[in-house]
């Protein structure tokens, strides 16, 4: 890992209507506009919905290092994120966020060390430890069919 601090770059470009394309080196452009529930168009990203997905994926990488220093064997990791945007004293902000995830591990996988480790990954996670709000966990370990 590099020494920090880490500076991350993105530019964003729109005009007054249509869809705003986020640009940053070396990775595919995203085209995004409002969420229907802000009268978008729906069906294209929006800044909401990259929101939320970036805690979904910071969590299921941040997990994959913890159980990797573990040692800890997995087959797959599932996270579904649901944040709640509401009003509080007039400002519009995310007050809470549910983690569910669903991992899936060996027959002889040890499931209260899978438990504990995604609960270290939501708890290290750079992007949930940015946040404001509530975050809440709900995890499930199932055993892969043999």
């Amino acid at each position: 890992m590099k020494a920090y601090p880490h500076v991350y770059r993105v530019g964003a470009l729109g005009s007054a209507t249509g869809t705003v394309l986020v640009t940053s080196a070396d990775v595919p452009n995203i085209s995004t506009a409002p969420p229907p529930e802000f009268d978008g168009p729906g069906g294209v990203w929006s800044p909401e919905t990259l929101f939320i997905a970036s805690i979904a994926d910071c969590f299921i990488l941040t997990f994959r290092g913890v159980s990797r220093a573990a040692h800890f064997e997995w087959e797959k990791l599932e996270a579904h994120v649901e944040g709640t945007l509401e009003r509080v004293a007039g400002v519009t902000q995310f007050t809470r966020y549910v983690t569910r995830a669903i991992l899936t591990v060996t027959p002889s996988s040890d499931h209260v060390k899978a438990k504990e480790l995604l609960e270290r990954a939501e708890k290290v996670c750079l992007i949930t430890n940015s946040l404001r709000g509530e975050r809440l966990l709900e995890t499930i370990v199932n055993t892969m069919a043999g």
